[in-house]
């Protein structure tokens, strides 16, 4: 039996290159699942997403996604794509295989963690505030920047992480302080900044949103001294104040720490984000 690929609505393009198109999953032209390819609007052109590769309950366990995901890498190819993405749900093992065995490695990972009634209670002489205006223009220069390497680490190109930061920037912070649901504190000891929370909103569908800490950063010099956690605590407070039921975080591969405090604070891996280069 022959797996491909068939449009199944026409080629979308935007003004800066982009391009995505929703494909059905045929085997011997008899429609079996979907999948959706588009081109990052963070990382650019050159970068590819495999998007919600779904394949119906019959067919499944049969090879048709591994077939599919092959496949898609073709056509992103196609586009000028020199690597793809893909997320998976964190509770499908068998997702989490077939990406392995095609060469993806693991890059980041959302997590999620559902809120209480009330807000968690703050650590005793906990300090903090919200950060102010000349604060606000270092540390976001400084964060742009931080977001940028951490992708380089991974091994994104410079040109491309340092375009997924400004991207972040213009998504997310629009109106830098003014921004609605945007909450940036800091944690202060003895009138000195120790650590920085940048605390917001995302909207994944129309209606539906959820609270989502875009960074915690604890400076240097201050680490391990239970700062993260009470940023996190705090984090909690400021969805609640917002109405949230539902908090969110990315964090990328490797930061064990960092996953062993959100861990333990009841926070649960929701997506794992992985890539590979396109030869």
């Amino acid at each position: 039996m022959t797996t491909t690929l068939r449009p199944s609505e026409p080629l979308q393009q935007s003004a800066d290159g982009g391009r995505s198109r929703t494909f059905d999953i045929c085997v011997n032209s008899r429609r079996v699942g979907s999948v959706h390819l588009a081109t990052d609007p963070g990382f650019g052109t050159a970068s590819g997403l495999i998007d919600r590769l779904l394949v119906d309950g019959p067919d499944r366990g049969r090879g048709r996604g591994t077939v599919a995901a092959l496949a898609s890498e073709e056509v992103l190819r196609g586009w000028g794509c020199d690597e793809v993405q893909i997320s998976v749900p964190a509770e499908s093992e068998a997702a989490q295989r077939m990406a392995r065995s095609l060469g993806y490695t693991e890059r980041s990972r959302n997590m999620a963690k559902e809120l209480p009634p009330e807000p968690p209670r703050l650590p005793e002489g906990f300090g903090h505030r919200p950060v102010t205006g000349a604060e606000f223009e270092e540390w976001s220069a400084k964060s742009r920047a931080a977001f940028a390497q951490s992708w380089i680490d991974r091994g994104v190109p410079a040109e491309q992480a340092l375009a997924k930061a400004e991207d972040s920037g213009r998504r997310f912070l629009p109106q830098g302080l003014a921004t609605p649901g945007v909450a940036v504190s800091v944690a202060v000891l003895d009138g000195q900044v120790v650590g920085y929370l940048w605390v917001g909103r995302l909207e994944r569908e129309p209606g539906k949103g959820t609270g989502f800490v875009f960074e915690v950063e604890v400076v240097e010099g201050q680490r391990g001294k239970g700062y993260g956690r009470a940023l996190m605590l705090l984090a909690e407070h400021h969805a609640l104040e917002a109405g949230e039921q539902l908090i969110e975080l990315h964090v990328f591969a490797g930061n064990t720490p960092a996953i062993r405090l959100y861990e333990s604070l009841g926070y649960r891996t929701t997506l794992v984000n992985s890539a590979k280069p396109l030869l």
